[in-house]
């Protein structure tokens, strides 16, 4: 299309300036103004005057003395003319080789206010000339206010606009420059150029007096004359465009030209370039160094529709071409076409420190293997993305600001590519930075924030690296990962969102390792929909809701994270899905650590799982986990909680130092526990109550505070080849109506017993043996002290206990039968049956006080069962 619309474009007019004609025999304004002074000095009466000034003979010859290297960007002429001190002519006599005494009193007398007023009259030229006469001309030629205003009435510049080198121009504070006189440093470096000025050639051009020593400065009407004046090499490509709106101008760029604006103050507002018909620049194959700077762009027709005409840009970048575009305002109102549009192979512009904002479509567009360098834009308000890569585009974009926009931040798509680093991306209507259909950039360092949806959104098979990123304070999830897509997020800290951290979803993958993610409102990671990421290496910690959400079908490796200091579950597994957690540490939450319920499966293994306010791990509600290799401790609610018709396999674990029951099995659960060791607990070894089943196989009960094995009512586990010792209550209680099958366990040195049966209490057992255990029960018994003397109030031994109906103790009050033999002598007493308590006569919290137990120790109503556990409400907040 560029090929096409270049071919048919309309001829460049080309008016070449008209040269400027040497008049050697008339003086100008300021030779004018010296002869008035010499005329003052040497009138009558003056004849012998020592202040009488020699007039110099004027020699027509060509000035030689060399200037300085910077003015060598000039042309021949001018080097020859800019700078230069003119030879003196030679004058017979030894006396003319002696300063006369007016030339002594200008040269070093004339007071500096003076001089500086003559030098005021004098163009560039003349003044180098003039600071070549002496030590004190050349300080005095080089005065900063004598070259700022020659400086402003050529370039319009406020600031001096340095130009050390081809494609850099940057404006400096005069006052901290380490240069001593930056304006005339800048007027050397810009010298050799073309001015467009509308209206200003032809006063230039009709008065070669008064700018003589400037007849190779160059000035042009229209930029497209200018363009024209490159062709025909009348200078070297450098075009200054100054202040004014130029409309509808046809410019294409084919050539290494320099374009840079030209005005006071904000460069940038006061140069416009409007097209309304066609795009307003177009770069195409020869402009490789190219440079447009400091000036607004806009491509504004009359019809903002696509009915009318094609898709046309502020900028256009074609094929083998690598300009540099540099602080402009870019602004486009069409709603067909971005607002810079860079295409094709060898497409690679570098275009930095621009604002591209407030466009109606795309801002920045790079498509069709483009490259280039986009650094430090202001892109922002447009009504599509800001930036849109696409068809194996692979630009390099550097510390953009890009934000506020009516669509997504960035967009890649269709095999997109590119390497985003340090940007800052905010307050986009759709996601910051969004990645489809086999799209892979790499994201480094940026800060993604604040989205009115999410922070990265990957979907439809794309990819990207993200790497090192501030995620947060998004409405949605900080990442959204769905359908076959594969990013990798690493290193970012992704916190705060509105919603949750990471989101991965209908199919997602991703490997997502190394990331800070806390804080966020819903769970730090969730996994739902048959995605199947690899989760590791992450902090999943401080979140207001879970750690790892797993549900509906997700899966996942989830690995060597570590999840603490939760609201709710450090990681859940819900319905029906099946991840690996392996070796992650998992603790300090605020509720359970692993929670698995409604069919949650997968496997637990080889992880640390501590100090949960709840359960380290609970299974609910069909849920059929397998459990190995863990250690799982300082739980406040117990180790493991399996109830509501929960299952698992739950093998060679390490359970211990848990506040309550190592593992609870309740309400019509059944898993199975093998080869566990499960030790130090501060109640029991495995409490199973309320119709609890359960395969309890080979497993190590041991130093549990409690009973090694409590079961209670109505539930019937089997337990099988088990070893229950050094515990310090039972080693096994059946209590309440529960049955059990025990085979071939060893019970041995536990404190009150090895196996206790309660009244009503059938068991089945085979091959048991139950040795060398402590019996303090029976000994204390024996010994006529009460049992609270062993037990207090933390423990409960299994004997007879009756209650007094002469001390009106209720159903709720139990009482030994040393304390029935001694205590309560000669009362009413009822023998109730045999089952664990402690004594409340003993305890002293009956009204007479016991004669067996010494102080009383004041507690509440005796207990027949261990304190049941916490499930968790994780439910109520999904």
């Amino acid at each position: 299309m560029n090929s096409v619309r270049a071919a048919n474009r309309r001829p460049r007019r080309v008016s070449r300036p008209r040269p400027v004609q040497p008049e050697r025999n008339n003086a100008g304004e300021r030779d004018e103004v010296a002869a008035d002074m010499v005329a003052e000095e040497s009138g009558p009466g003056a004849q012998n005057s020592p202040y009488q000034l020699r007039r110099k003979t004027l020699v027509p010859k060509r000035t030689a003395c060399p200037a300085k290297s910077s003015m060598e960007g000039a042309s021949t002429s001018a080097t020859e003319n800019f700078g230069h001190r003119a030879k003196r002519a030679r004058v017979s006599g030894k006396s003319q080789d002696l300063p006369t005494p007016a030339e002594q009193y200008l040269q070093e007398k004339l007071p500096d206010e003076v001089v500086l007023k003559i030098f005021s009259y004098l163009l560039e030229q003349d003044l180098c000339r003039a600071a070549c006469v002496c030590k004190r001309f050349s300080e005095l030629a080089n005065d900063p206010i004598l070259w700022k205003r020659l400086y402003m009435e050529v370039f319009e510049y406020t600031r001096p606009m340095m130009h050390p080198e081809p494609g850099k121009f940057y404006p400096i504070n005069p006052e901290e420059y380490e240069h001593p006189n930056p304006w005339k440093e800048s007027f050397q470096q810009l010298y050799k150029g073309a001015h467009v000025k509308p209206g200003f050639a032809e006063h230039f051009y009709s008065n070669p007096t008064r700018y003589k020593g400037r007849e190779n400065m160059l000035y042009y009407d229209t930029i497209e004359d200018a363009l024209g004046g490159v062709q025909e090499a009348h200078f070297d490509g450098l075009i200054f465009v100054h202040s004014g709106i130029y409309t509808d101008e046809w410019i294409y760029i084919e050539s290494p030209i320099t374009m840079i604006g030209a005005a006071p103050g904000k460069v940038a507002d006061k140069v416009i370039i409007e097209n309304t018909r066609d795009s307003t620049f177009v770069f195409m194959e020869g402009s490789e160094d190219a440079y447009v700077g400091y000036m607004t762009i806009r491509f504004n027709p009359d019809d903002k529709s696509a009915q009318h005409h094609n898709a046309h840009h502020c900028l256009e970048i074609t094929v083998n071409c690598s300009p540099v575009i540099d602080f402009c305002i870019i602004r486009s109102t069409c709603t067909v076409g971005s607002a810079v549009c860079v295409s094709g192979q060898g497409a690679c512009p570098t275009i930095k420190q621009c604002n591209i904002s407030d466009c109606e479509n795309v801002g920045l567009y790079i498509t069709d293997h483009a490259q280039g360098i986009y650094e430090d834009n202001e892109i922002s308000n447009n009504a599509l993305a800001g930036i849109w890569v696409k068809n194996h585009g692979n630009p390099i974009i550097r510390r953009n600001h890009i934000h506020h926009g009516r669509d997504v931040g960035v967009f890649t798509f269709d095999h997109g590519m590119g390497y985003f680093e340090s940007c800052n991306i905010h307050r986009n209507r759709i996601a910051g930075f969004e990645v489809k259909a086999y799209a892979n950039p790499t994201v480094v360092r940026c800060e993604i924030h604040h989205g009115q949806t999410g922070g990265i959104y990957v979907h439809e098979k794309g990819r990207g690296q993200f790497l090192e990123n501030k995620i947060y304070a998004n409405n949605f999830a900080g990442v959204w990962i769905t359908s076959n897509s594969d990013p990798t997020i690493r290193g970012n800290a992704i916190f705060n969102g509105n919603q949750g951290g990471v989101y991965i979803f209908g199919d997602g993958r991703g490997l997502i390792e190394e990331n800070d993610i806390y804080g966020n409102a819903l769970a730090g990671i969730q996994i739902r929909t048959n995605s199947c990421p690899i989760v590791r290496h992450n902090k999943i910690h401080d979140g207001q809701h879970g750690g790892i959400y797993v549900h509906e079908k997700g899966q996942g490796v989830i690995e060597e994270n570590e999840v603490y200091s939760n609201t709710l579950a450090g990681v859940w597994v819900t319905t029906g899905s099946t991840p690996v957690l392996r070796r992650n540490r998992i603790h300090s939450g605020k509720q359970v650590g692993v929670y698995f319920y409604d069919n949650g499966h997968g496997v637990l293994e080889d992880n640390d799982i501590y100090n949960h306010m709840y359960s380290g791990v609970q299974i609910r509600t069909g849920s059929n986990p397998k459990i190995r290799r863990n250690k799982i401790w300082g739980g406040q609610n117990g180790g493991i909680l399996v109830y509501n018709s929960g299952l698992g396999f739950i093998e060679d674990n390490e359970i211990f130092d848990n506040a309550m029951a190592g593992v609870w099995i309740k309400t019509d659960s059944n898993p199975t526990l093998r080869r566990n060791k499960i030790h130090d607990g501060r109640d029991g070894g495995i409490c199973i109550f309320n119709g609890g089943r359960g395969l309890l196989e080979e497993n190590d009960i041991f130093r549990n505070a409690q009973a090694g094995v409590l079961i209670s009512t109505n539930s019937h586990p089997i337990l099988r080849k088990n070893r229950i010792f050094d515990g310090f209550a039972a080693g096994i209680e059946i209590t309440n109506h529960a049955t059990a099958t025990l085979e071939g366990n060893q019970i041995f040195n536990n404190r009150f017993g090895g196996l206790f049966l309660a009244s009503g209490v059938n068991v089945t057992m085979k091959d048991n043996k139950i040795s060398n255990n402590q019996d303090a029960i029976e000994k204390a018994v024996s010994r006529g002290q009460c049992l609270y003397k062993i037990s207090s109030y933390t423990s409960y031994p299994m004997h007879d206990f009756y209650r007094c109906h002469t001390c009106n103790t209720t159903d709720r009050n139990a009482i030994c039968v040393n304390c029935i033999k001694k205590c309560h002598q000669g009362h009413d007493v009822e023998f109730i049956r045999h089952d664990r308590f402690f004594c409340d006569c003993g305890a002293g919290t009956l009204s007479n006080p016991c004669t067996l137990a010494g102080e009383p120790t004041h507690d509440t109503d005796t207990l027949y069962d261990s304190a049941p556990p916490i499930e968790s409400n994780t439910l109520q907040h999904n």
